[in-house]
């Protein structure tokens, strides 16, 4: 079903303007192109206000430094301020990307474009058609995928398995997302008009179990003074999310793969099992592979959890995506805190590209949101980020046992007593910083 958004696509090849309009078209209801910015003033006399403009960075030939489109996106910008302005470049330039972001632009692709990001991305940035209302017919992503390779490639998985029931597991570290990804997972499932419901089995008592999860009836227990539904039960049609779930005891295992299995639960104090109607979703920080291997955690019911796994990137792995989310964060807490209009700095965005961020997006969120409260100029700089010397990070292992476990804690103690300058490791290391790089890479780090 095409939605009812008006698309203006600004490219000087007439075979990208053909491609676009014919790929576009099967998507949203209006769709123009134009060879060139100077012609959009005449497009909006004409056919009106559109709700997203692709603006392409260059159009005089033998020039691509893109400093074109950043300029026609100021001028965009002032006429209508309202219209999100998606950038095109051929050249896979974050710091070009990353100006035309902090310049006004609200998300840009790199060509040669894949057709179902594009198309995600245009829906994406017109969910607030009419100029700042929400539509009725699309939801904004919840995840914010960023512009690297490993979360596109996890994206176009999400995209893959969202709309089917299969159970899900997801792991990464602390502070990745992974309940903002469950959510994303449930919006773009066929469950998405009915609930989506947390458990953290991290911080929930053994003795509230099978309460909590399956419910219990009226007078099962001392406090029962009412029968009381499950979780399990309240996510009926919907999906239910275990956020944890490695900490489950190992005398609960069996109770959750009954469910599993069986695809019902029995309140406590109940005789009879009720059917339950659930997406699982789970996730952990720990490495349940390895607790299998010792006993920790049941072989079977991982099968169970794990039909899908996706796996979220740690952000130090993708460097390239901390410009894109720090200028997110700092738009959405400059609207928090009454200071509109507060951009990044290139200093800052260079800073905050180089620390090692072990506590990831949630960490960089909360260096954003401090920067922002104690800034008192109109651009954050490398001065208002307070940034304490990184930890040792959570998968640094604090014996070495063998020449590459040396090599890395030695890389993991340079950047933290660089305070995560990563020229200044390399020139510790007595190495170079491509190789600082490729080592980083090899090491997960």
């Amino acid at each position: 079903m095409k939605l009812k958004r008006h698309i203006v696509a600004i490219d000087d090849n007439a075979g990208v303007r053909t491609a676009l309009e014919i790929l576009l078209a099967q998507r949203f209801a209006t769709v123009i192109t134009l060879p060139h910015p100077d012609k959009l003033r005449q497009s909006v006399a004409g056919n009106g206000i559109p709700d997203a403009i692709l603006l392409d960075m260059n159009y005089r030939s033998r020039t691509n430094d893109g400093n074109e489109g950043l300029y026609w996106l100021g001028e965009i910008r002032k006429e209508l301020p309202e219209v999100p302005v998606v950038l095109m470049t051929a050249f896979a330039d974050i710091d070009l990307a990353v100006r035309g972001i902090k310049d006004g632009a609200s998300d840009f692709i790199v060509k040669p474009w894949d057709n179902d990001r594009l198309i995600a991305t245009l829906e994406s940035v017109t969910s607030k058609n009419n100029h700042g209302k929400e539509s009725k017919t699309t939801s904004a992503a919840l995840m914010d995928w960023g512009v690297s390779e490993s979360m596109s490639r996890l994206r176009e998985l999400v995209e893959k398995i969202a709309p089917t029931d299969a159970n899900v597991f997801i792991t990464g570290e602390n502070g990745t997302g992974k309940e903002v990804l469950a959510r994303e997972i449930h919006r773009l499932s066929r469950r998405s008009n009915a609930g989506f419901l947390t458990v953290d089995l991290g911080s929930l008592p053994a003795t509230l179990f099978e309460s909590e999860l399956f419910g219990h009836r009226k007078g099962s227990f001392t406090g029962a003074t009412a029968d009381r539904k499950g979780k399990f039960a309240d996510a009926s049609g919907g999906t239910l999310f275990l956020d944890e779930i490695g900490n489950l005891a190992p005398e609960l295992q069996p109770k959750m793969l009954t469910a599993l299995q069986t695809r019902s639960v029995v309140p406590v104090g109940a005789s009879r099992p009720e059917p339950i109607d659930v997406r699982l979703i789970s996730a952990t920080n720990a490495d349940v592979d390895a607790m299998v291997t010792s006993g920790k955690f049941r072989e079977d019911l991982m099968y169970r959890i794990d039909t899908i796994r996706l796996h979220i990137p740690a952000l130090r792995e993708r460097p390239e995506d901390i410009p894109r989310l720090a200028a997110r964060f700092t738009d959405e807490y400059s609207a928090t805190y009454g200071k509109p209009g507060l951009t990044l700095a290139d200093d800052a965005i260079d800073l905050l590209s180089r620390y090692p961020w072990y506590g990831n997006v949630r960490q960089l969120r909360h260096a954003v949101e401090k920067a922002v409260i104690l800034s008192d100029n109109s651009r954050l700089t490398a001065a208002d980020f307070r940034l304490s010397a990184p930890k040792t990070p959570p998968t640094a292992q604090t014996a070495a046992s063998t020449l590459e476990d040396m090599e890395r804690a030695m890389i993991v103690e340079a950047i933290a007593a660089c305070n995560g300058n990563l020229s200044s490791a390399a020139l510790r290391l007595g190495i170079t910083r491509q190789t600082l790089y490729n080592k980083m890479k090899r090491y997960a780090l």
